[in-house]
C-alpha cells in the first residue's frame, strides 16, 4: 500500500479494460480517487461495475483521446468533479495489425492519432491542473515494441510507441520546474482479455520466450505505475521502466533454459 496515494486524484485513459482497468483498480485499492476514459460507454459501464464488486468507486468519461476538444473538456470536468488532478496515466492505445507492404495511410494515421497525438493532447490538457498538485505525475504506457524490439505487422504501432518516449523526455524537461515528473512503463507480453482469447497453447508458446517463463499480468504493470505515482519516485523523471520478465535480454532462444 502506498499511503501517500490516498486521496490523490488519478485519471487513466483507456481505462475500461486490460492494463488500464488494472491500473484503475489498483489505484482505487490504495485509496485514490480514480477516473477512467474510454470511447465506448458500454465498456465504461462494465468497468465501473467490476470496481463496484470490490466495493470500489471509479468514475467514467466517454472520450476519444485523438480529439482535442473532447480531451480538454474531459480533463477539466474530471478535475472539477474530483477536486483537482494529481496523476495522469496516458494508457489509451490501439494496435491493429497490418503488413508494411499493405498498410494504408489511414491505418498509419489512426494508430498515431490515438497512441502518439492522444498522449500529447492529454498531457497538454492536464498541465494546468498538475501544476496545482503538490507533486504532479504523468505516466505513459508505452511498449517494448518500437523503443526496443520490433514485431511484424506493427510498424505503425512500434513507431507510435517510440514517439511517446521522445515526447516524454522533452516534456520531462519542460515540466520539471513545476515539480511534475514524466515517466514511461514499457510492458512486454501482458495477459489481458485479448491475449487470453488466443488460447492456452498460444500463451504457453509465448511464455517460452520469456526468461521468467511466464507472461506478465496487469498487476505487474500496476505495481510500476503505483511506484511512479508515489512520493518514492519524486526524484525520477524522463525515465523508462521495462516490465517484461527479461524478454528483451536473450541474444537467442538458446539462452533461455
Amino acid at each position: 500500500m502506498y499511503q501517500d496515494l490516498k486521496g490523490k486524484t488519478i485519471l487513466i485513459t483507456g481505462g475500461s479494460s486490460g492494463i488500464g482497468l488494472g491500473l484503475a483498480l489498483h489505484f482505487a485499492r490504495n485509496g485514490s480517487n480514480v477516473a477512467i476514459t474510454a470511447r465506448n460507454a458500454d465498456k465504461l459501464a462494465t468497468a465501473i461495475s467490476i470496481a463496484c464488486t470490490e466495493g470500489l468507486t471509479i468514475k467514467g468519461y466517454v472520450c476519444d483521446v485523438s480529439v482535442a476538444q473532447q480531451v480538454k473538456e474531459t480533463v477539466a470536468i474530471c478535475a472539477e468533479q474530483l477536486g483537482g488532478l494529481d496523476v495522469l496515466c496516458c494508457n489509451a492505445g490501439i494496435f491493429p495489425s497490418a503488413a508494411l507492404s499493405d498498410m494504408t495511410e489511414s491505418e498509419w494515421d489512426d494508430v498515431h492519432a490515438v497512441n502518439s497525438k492522444g498522449t500529447f493532447l492529454c498531457v497538454q490538457s492536464a498541465i494546468p491542473w498538475l501544476k496545482q498538485a503538490n507533486h504532479g505525475r504523468i505516466i505513459l504506457t508505452s511498449s517494448i515494441t518500437g523503443p526496443v524490439t520490433g514485431y511484424p505487422g506493427w510498424a505503425h504501432y512500434a513507431a507510435s510507441k517510440a514517439s511517446q518516449l521522445g515526447f516524454m523526455r522533452t516534456a520531462a524537461l519542460e515540466l520539471a520546474k513545476d515539480n511534475i515528473t514524466v515517466n514511461a512503463i514499457l510492458p512486454g507480453n501482458i495477459i489481458t482479455e485479448g491475449l487470453a482469447g488466443m488460447g492456452d497453447d498460444y500463451i504457453a508458446a509465448m511464455a517460452q520466450s520469456v526468461p521468467l517463463q511466464r507472461l506478465g499480468s496487469v498487476d505487474d504493470i500496476a505495481a510500476a505505475a503505483l511506484f511512479f505515482a508515489s512520493q518514492a519516485a519524486g526524484y525520477i523523471t524522463g525515465q523508462t521502466l521495462i516490465v517484461d520478465g527479461g524478454q528483451i535480454l536473450p541474444e537467442s532462444s538458446s539462452c533461455i533454459s
